[in-house]
């Protein structure tokens, strides 16, 4: 049996077309049902439908063979005992930094010693150690946007799609940090175990892949 973990949510509905390009579907609808297993048209794999942010754990320890993480969740959380064979180029975003419209930039203020509100801390850290900056990384889980308009920090570290709620915000993207995108990834032990079946799931994968990319915009 495969145990494919995907993340719920937009990334959910972007991946699951792909999986039926790849021949595997859901028995039962995942945005109806309550179940958290779901059995799919193939006897021999499941899928698990949960937190985007847990699936790196799931398939890091085994619970899962293979799954259907962002790469900013990989980023965040490493890739030990992943393989990452696969980008699925679906839930496209940029992770990016960000910080108010008109911030001060006065020498001996508060840009010399960043307070960056995010979710992705080990990210956020590494990102501007890189540039030479130590900044006071703040912890949240949501509402990024908020945190400068209060002053809980001087800049944000997020994804961004269109940008429109950064605008909304009064804030504007000033540095480019990553491209994300949906990845599959593997357990590295289940695919000694089991590489027969999850190559030729990665191959199916990457056909559907293929032939999304080549399909011709809706006029």
């Amino acid at each position: 049996m495969l145990t494919v973990a995907l993340s719920k949510g937009r990334m959910l509905v972007e991946t699951l077309p792909l999986f039926a390009a790849a021949g595997v579907e859901p028995r039962e609808d995942p945005f109806e049902s309550r179940r958290l297993v779901l059995d799919t048209n193939r006897p021999d794999l499941r899928f698990l439908v949960i937190r985007a942010a847990d699936v790196v754990t799931y398939v890091r320890f085994g619970a899962a063979d293979a799954g259907v993480a962002g790469k900013d969740q990989l980023m965040e959380r490493g890739g030990d005992g992943l393989y990452e064979p696969l980008d699925l180029a679906v839930s496209r975003c940029r992770l990016v930094v960000a910080e108010p419209g008109r911030a001060p930039r006065a020498a001996g203020g508060p840009w010399n010693r960043p307070r960056v509100a995010t979710k992705y801390p080990n990210v956020a850290r590494r990102h501007f150690h890189s540039r030479g900056v130590q900044a006071e990384i703040v912890r949240l889980y949501g509402s990024m946007e908020l945190a400068p308009l209060v002053r809980l920090a001087d800049r944000i570290v997020d994804l961004v799609d269109s940008g429109a709620t950064l605008k909304a915000n009064g804030l504007v993207e000033v540095e480019h940090v990553a491209h994300v995108s949906a990845r599959f990834v593997v357990n590295r032990a289940a695919m000694k175990l089991k590489a027969q079946r999850l190559n030729a799931l990665t191959g199916a994968l990457r056909d559907a892949v293929a032939r999304a990319s080549n399909r011709p915009c809706d006029s």
